[in-house]
């Protein structure tokens, strides 16, 4: 195996470091139904710091409203504000903000950041294309003892490998065919070429006693890993360059593998054929198919291989014909050798490696396949399924948790073995990641919600919409962080942090949406538009305050764009403190926004407002009864009650 460089193709991929975000539209902020009026927050905000008017929580609001909607050009001029206004912030502004400014060509300072984002977040690797684990043994340790691994009893003393499970069979690759005067030996590896040999599969996976394949497919070349339409019409299978007598070779006089397709016809398999996107000036081989077949993963050193041989996919397109080929990336490939690719039906994709932290020569890994695509972090299959030597061609039934690999490990039979195993315990624990969605003010549960789960490197992993009853899950692995972006028509958009539990369970993660659009009436109070609860004041004081400020400029913003609304302005106190007191002091409150709103140009028979002092408690906190200061705070509020539009 170990110089079986023509069948042992490696294939490398490059990592995908994408945030994705999909545009959501606003909705005019002038937009009207019946009597009622939709304000656009975040035009208000933008609109307030036009005037001057700056907060930390406005610029997070409009970086965050721009960068989840893909308009980093926008997200960076308002990050650049917030960090203008402050550093101390959580690592995850750091990153977006880094990757604002790439978009807009400051490398330089996207650079910064994201050195800062590492500085503060150094578990997260997001910043690095990748990350060498140094402490890969343990993780091998830990992965190890899942497996019961026996021989296959097909083996021969010379070399038996690349396993395919199909149709209560088994199909591989071996070098036992000495019989015939025409069959020759590699000068690479002095072993017999080898040809395609089936097995039945008793219980338990259990082989029978091997026997050649369809002759028409063997050749006196190398012929391995073959693959199988679920109909059993169609084949893809591994050849050395040779097609109806006629063998091919590269500039150097190599004769190299392809990837072959054939067709079952009246019981016989013809109409062999070289896929197109095949060369002689590079090899391709051990194709897998995806479970719905509409992809397929094979090894390669075409040109855009990363490192000595990397893996690939290709779309199948309805009409039979290919796509180009894509090199699955980084997170997969690395500078060495990855080869013999196999997707399971639960979006596994299994291939070995000498390029990723192993235990010596090629090691059988695994990585989870996202919804879009991508891959997540890579795993060593354990010491079991893995040796110092070469450990490769993984295939495994997952209803059964029964498979075969290959290895030229100590202790086998011939040149390159198969091993049978069967899992005792899976390598990926999953938990249930669930939650419902609700209305963040009326508690109303939010139905058609869209839901998307991004891993720890903002690979986006899957993607969802919340039922009828605004419930919501996501498969995730244990022990992961991931973010949740919760998406509706109307709403502000979120992005929530979540860790997973390290054991196999269920996580409950409840997500609450704010109304981007405020729809209001008579009758209403607009500063709940905005979540002012109250006008701040200095203490025994009516001069207004710079916060005070920059929320009475969100309602003059409101008022000039609805000349025809009118408020009453209602100022309240708790009840501590005697009842006069309240009372003057309140009004004095109301008077003084008034005040504010015109003197910078509101009419004064727009607005009228008086203070109510502790009149209008909203709880039982009257005198002599004992409260929490949460629940005095809800009796100091501002109310902005609209009374005409």
């Amino acid at each position: 195996m170990k110089k079986k460089i023509l069948l042992c193709i490696a294939v490398v991929s490059v990592f995908s470091f994408n945030i994705y975000s999909q545009k959501a539209s606003l909705a005019s902020a002038d937009k009207k139904y019946d009597s009622y009026a939709y304000i656009n927050a975040i035009k208000t905000y933008e609109r307030v710091v036009e005037k001057g008017y700056k907060s930390a929580i406005i610029f997070q609001k409009l970086g965050n409203a721009y960068y989840f909607n893909a308009e980093l050009d926008k997200a960076a001029k308002w990050y650049g504000e917030l960090f203008a206004m402050t550093t101390d912030l959580e690592p995850e502004y750091y990153f977006r903000y880094s990757q604002s400014l790439r978009s807009i060509g400051e490398n330089d300072k996207a650079n910064e950041m994201m050195n800062k984002f590492n500085q503060l977040s150094s578990s997260d690797n997001r910043g690095q294309l990748f990350k060498k684990n140094e402490n890969y043994l343990d993780a091998i340790k830990e992965n190890s003892g899942r497996y019961k691994i026996e021989n296959a009893g097909i083996n021969s003393k010379y070399s038996d490998y690349g396993t395919t499970i199909y149709n209560n069979k088994i199909y591989f690759a071996t070098a036992r065919d000495t019989g015939s005067l025409g069959h020759r030996k590699h000068s690479w590896t002095d072993q017999f070429f080898t040809n395609l040999y089936t097995a039945d599969l008793g219980e338990e996976l259990t082989p029978g006693a091997p026997k050649k394949f369809d002759k028409s497919i063997n050749t006196k070349f190398h012929e391995a890993t073959p693959v199988f339409t679920k109909d059993g019409k169609t084949m893809y299978f591994t050849r050395n360059n040779y097609l109806e007598g006629k063998k091919g070779k590269d500039g150097n006089n190599v004769n190299l593998v392809k990837i072959y397709k054939s067709t079952l016809v009246d019981g016989k398999w013809a109409n062999t054929t070289a896929l197109p996107f095949d060369s002689d000036n590079y090899s391709t081989a051990h194709p897998t198919l995806s479970p719905d077949e509409k992809t397929l993963y094979f090894a390669s050193d075409m040109p855009g291989t990363l490192g000595q041989s990397d893996i690939f996919k290709v779309k199948i397109n309805e009409d039979g014909t290919f796509g180009n080929p894509e090199n699955l990336g980084n997170v997969i490939n690395t500078a060495g050798r990855e080869t013999f690719p196999y997707v399971n039906d639960e979006k596994e994709l299994y291939f070995a490696s000498d390029g990723h932290p192993g235990l010596g020569g090629l090691d059988i890994f695994v990585s989870k396949m996202n919804a879009n695509g991508t891959f997540n972090e890579v795993q060593n299959v354990g010491a079991d399924g893995n040796s110092p030597k070469d450990d490769f061609a993984y295939v495994i039934d997952t209803k059964s948790r029964r498979g075969f690999f290959s290895s030229n490990r100590d202790g086998g039979q011939g040149f390159d073995d198969i091993y049978k195993f069967l899992e005792t315990r899976k390598l990926i624990c999953e938990q249930l990641l669930y939650g419902e969605i609700t209305d963040k003010e009326t508690k109303i549960l939010l139905p058609d919600a869209k839901l998307s789960l991004y891993d720890s490197q903002y690979n986006i992993v899957n993607t969802t919409t919340s039922d009828e009853k605004g419930n919501y899950s996501f498969a995730v692995e244990c022990g992961k962080k991931y973010s949740v972006r919760a998406e509706k028509t109307d709403y502000t958009t979120i992005e929530e942090k979540v860790t997973i539990a390290k054991e196999n369970g269920k996580t409950y993660f409840p997500l609450a949406l704010e109304k981007a659009k405020c729809k209001v009436t008579v009758g209403d109070d607009l500063g709940k538009c905005f979540g002012i609860k109250r006008i701040y004041f200095d203490f025994d004081k009516s001069d207004i305050r710079v916060e005070a400020a920059i929320d009475l400029e969100k309602i003059l913003d409101v008022m000039n764009e609805y000349p025809k609304m009118k408020l009453d302005i209602r100022s309240h106190t708790d009840s501590r403190g005697s009842f006069k007191y309240n009372e003057s002091l309140s009004d004095r409150r109301a008077k003084a926004t008034i005040g504010w709103l015109i003197k910078n140009g509101v009419n004064p028979n727009r607005l009228i407002g008086k203070g109510y002092g502790e009149n209008q408690l909203i709880n039982q906190c009257s005198d002599g009864v004992k409260c929490t200061e949460e629940e005095h705070q809800m009796n100091r509020r501002s109310e902005f009650i609209i009374t005409a539009l």
